[in-house]
């Protein structure tokens, strides 16, 4: 099997490279990528690989002065987390543009009671807290949740859900296509008789392996995903086009309906310019059909492709690299997976001058919307599931700490005219569209200043555990900030935060934290 990252070599003289690859049964060009090399009589074969993953630069450290605005799309996306988990697993280092922060941060549920302030006249309740920051004795941490208000069972609306699955043939073995169709199987299992399920496949060319089907008859909608199979090219953008097709003709009115493409993102038939995907993608999004990715596979998996247009299709991605991920994405977090509360929706925090003087958030990089973004409703935002907890993470220098930046000279310090906001850290803006809706609505929360936690280790377990959840990503992504800090340090302070972790979660976390010291110590 020509999956793994084995080299097989071939005792073969003047043979051409097409008989070469021939004679390994590699007869269709998206088996993978390979490269052969020879030396005098012996020739190698060896996969390349060939996975893509979109570049985004760190925040940078902004001067409240100057900048005092700090302007985002919320974010619910998990995949990341799950990708770099499966890199470690198997021993190796991911590349930093495989991590994003946010997407770990917001993997974890939480492991204590909290107590949330409902926003009056909107789906959120939020809180935050501040702290010192456990590697940077010169600046705290700023917390802040926001958390979508859950649905009753009885409240959630019927789903009418598109299955688009690659069978291309570089979805051959387990931890893909096998993979893929136990995962489906698991989101079949919750489906009632209300809900609605249609197969569509794509290889060389596209086939509607299921019409909509009542999510009572189970048994038929298990027996279609069984009988796939891979082989053939990635026609990618057709299935996209077919799977639209379908989602059109089993659309309901103020239900879900929702495609959900599992591949590992390698399309090279028809439609595979990534923006040209978007634009495919956001146009049907406007008709009140959404897209997620459900990402597989690891050498030529296309990450960049799969993020972006999840993000432009009002849905979330995610990585499934066990039969446990899927559960997790497709059972315990199906709601927030699947019913969207809050379309488009957007945070904005303005930060005190006379109390902070700095700050740079983790994460969210690929969020990022200029301050004027915030007002227009033209611009498509990040959207967020019901019972979906969102956390957002700053680093900040407080009036009185060492400055990264010197004050400019010349720049025009405004007076108060008066003490009210003397108490305010900052302010919380919110604004999102309701699910069918095309005007915003507008929550906002101030930021109290309350003395920060002076000791980390006395702050409260969820803002502990999601610092060391934070640190991590950093270090992974090689930020100069946490240079000097080791992964056994962020493992020690995650052990210390894990409280209670019923699905294990936390504890893997730990130990991946650990496993990762150990990597990069043996390079």
């Amino acid at each position: 099997m020509l999956r793994s990252k084995l080299k097989v070599c071939l005792s073969v003289t003047g043979i051409c490279t097409v008989m070469l690859l021939a004679a390994c049964g590699v007869n269709n060009p998206n088996m993978g990528k390979y490269a052969i090399s020879g030396y005098e009589s012996v020739y190698a074969l060896q996969e390349v690989d060939t996975a893509q993953y979109k570049n985004y630069t760190d925040n940078p450290i902004q001067s409240v002065e100057k900048t005092p605005v700090s302007t985002f799309g919320l974010d619910m996306d998990t995949g990341s987390y799950a990708n770099v988990r499966r890199f470690i697993s198997h021993g190796e280092v991911p590349p930093p543009d495989a991590v994003r922060v946010e997407e770990f941060i917001n993997y974890f549920p939480p492991a204590s009671k909290e107590s949330l302030k409902q926003l009056k006249n909107s789906p959120f309740n939020a809180s935050y807290e501040v702290t010192t920051s456990p590697w940077d004795s010169n600046k705290v941490l700023l917390r802040v949740n926001v958390k979508a208000d859950d649905l009753k069972t009885t409240e959630i609306p019927p789903a009418n859900l598109v299955f688009l699955v690659d069978i291309s043939g570089s979805m051959l073995g387990p931890e893909r296509l096998d993979l893929l169709k136990s995962s489906l199987k698991l989101l079949v299992k919750e489906l009632r008789p209300e809900d609605k399920v249609s197969l569509v496949t794509y290889a060389d060319g596209t086939e509607i392996v299921l019409e909509p089907t009542s999510g009572k008859e189970k048994a038929k909608i298990i027996n279609a995903l069984d009988k796939l199979s891979t082989g053939g090219a990635t026609a990618g953008g057709e299935g996209l086009k077919l799977a639209y097709q379908m989602a059109e003709q089993g659309k309901i009115d103020n239900g879900v309906n929702r495609i959900l493409l599992a591949t590992d993102g390698d399309f090279n038939v028809g439609i595979s310019n990534v923006e040209e995907l978007k634009s495919f993608v956001s146009r049907a999004r406007d008709k009140g059909i959404t897209l997620s990715t459900l990402g597989f596979g690891d050498n030529n998996y296309n990450e960049a492709m799969m993020v972006q247009i999840a993000n432009v299709g009002n849905g979330n991605y995610s990585y499934i690299d066990s039969l446990s991920e899927a559960q997790k994405v497709l059972q315990e977090e199906m709601r927030a997976t699947l019913v969207t509360v809050a379309k488009d929706a957007k945070a904005q925090i303005e930060f005190n001058k006379d109390q902070v003087l700095e700050y740079r958030q983790l994460g969210y990089e690929k969020r990022q919307l200029a301050a004027e973004d915030f007002n227009n409703d033209n611009i498509d935002a990040g959207d967020i599931g019901a019972g979906k907890r969102v956390t957002v993470l700053y680093e900040l220098t407080l009036v009185g700490g060492k400055a990264s930046v010197d004050a400019l000279r010349y720049q025009k310090k405004e007076q108060m005219k008066s003490n009210d906001y003397d108490n305010e850290l900052a302010y919380l803006k919110l604004r999102w569209k309701m699910p069918n809706g095309e005007s915003s609505q507008l929550v906002s929360l101030p930021i109290e200043k309350k003395a920060p936690v002076s000791q980390f280790d006395k702050a409260s377990i969820e803002t502990r555990f999601v610092s060391a959840v934070a640190a991590f990503g950093q270090k992974l992504r090689n930020n100069p900030a946490l240079a000097k800090t080791s992964y056994e340090q962020i493992a020690q302070w995650a052990n210390n935060a894990k409280g209670e972790d019923p699905n294990g979660y936390r504890g893997e976390f730990v130990k991946l934290v650990k496993l990762t010291g150990s990597l990069t110590r043996s390079q």
